[in-house]
């Protein structure tokens, strides 16, 4: 026997709900996360294989911390913002071919709702029913177009605050270690492939994907990084030597 949806309620609030989609906020705060903490682990690893103190290491993931917050938080807010003024842009361009051609609009619409698998005829009333308001006419043909809906545009505020508070965060997990005392460059890298861990599995729990692959990839995409620059680091502290 199928319930019935609580009368008020959206029609899936009886079985499910989703979280919301359009704050711009998860993804900017996973890649912030996961680039703090592979770029800082990465930076001290390859001052720390060329030779350098415990102190300018330190220094360097400082400076690594502070320089990506900032840049990222200022690259995400200028990415979503573009990406926003974009959409603003297409909707105002079908705004103007509604107002010029609103029959070859609604005709367009029709072939859009048929492709979804509605009969011919149910399209026509439905696409009929749509252009009653050119506005809103307008906002679905940008939906149905390009696959966006310009109610629903995440917010460049956001994703930077999101970005640049995550990026901090891990970018300060390799340096947990210095911060409580250590001197020892293997136990920061230690720390940071933790990070790696525990935040691959968090970014999981988002999507619902496999924890112990989300954690694993992201401790493998780490490696390569910090190998990279290890390598790099050593052959320049042996020639600086």
């Amino acid at each position: 026997m199928i319930s019935t949806p609580l009368k008020g309620a959206d029609p899936h609030e009886y079985d499910h709900s989703h979280p919301d989609l359009s704050g711009g906020w998860l993804r900017a705060s996973v890649f912030g996360a996961m680039d703090g903490l592979v770029s800082n682990i990465a930076l001290i690893a390859g001052i720390g294989a060329a030779g350098a103190s415990p102190q300018t290491v330190v220094l360097t993931g400082a400076a690594g911390l502070v320089a990506g917050a900032f840049s990222m938080a200022l690259g995400e807010y200028a990415s979503v913002k573009t990406s926003n003024e974009q959409v603003d842009s297409e909707l105002e361009i079908e705004r103007q071919a509604h107002a010029r051609n609103p029959q070859g609009e609604e005709n367009e619409l029709v072939l859009n709702f048929i492709e979804m698998g509605m009969t011919e005829k149910t399209a026509q009333f439905a696409a009929s029913e749509v252009h009653q308001n050119s506005e809103q006419a307008a906002r679905i043909h940008i939906t149905q177009e390009l696959g966006v809906d310009p109610d629903s545009k995440p917010s460049p505020w956001i994703a930077a605050m999101s970005s640049f508070a995550m990026f901090a965060a891990g970018a300060f997990i390799p340096l947990i270690p210095y911060a409580l005392g250590f001197e020892s460059l293997w136990l920061g890298l230690a720390t940071g492939g933790v990070g790696l861990l525990v935040a691959g599995g968090i970014a999981a729990r988002f999507t619902r994907k496999s924890w112990w692959k989300s954690a694993v990839r992201q401790l493998f995409f780490g490696a390569i990084a910090v190998t990279a620059t290890y390598l790099v680091g050593s052959l320049l502290g042996v020639g600086a030597a």
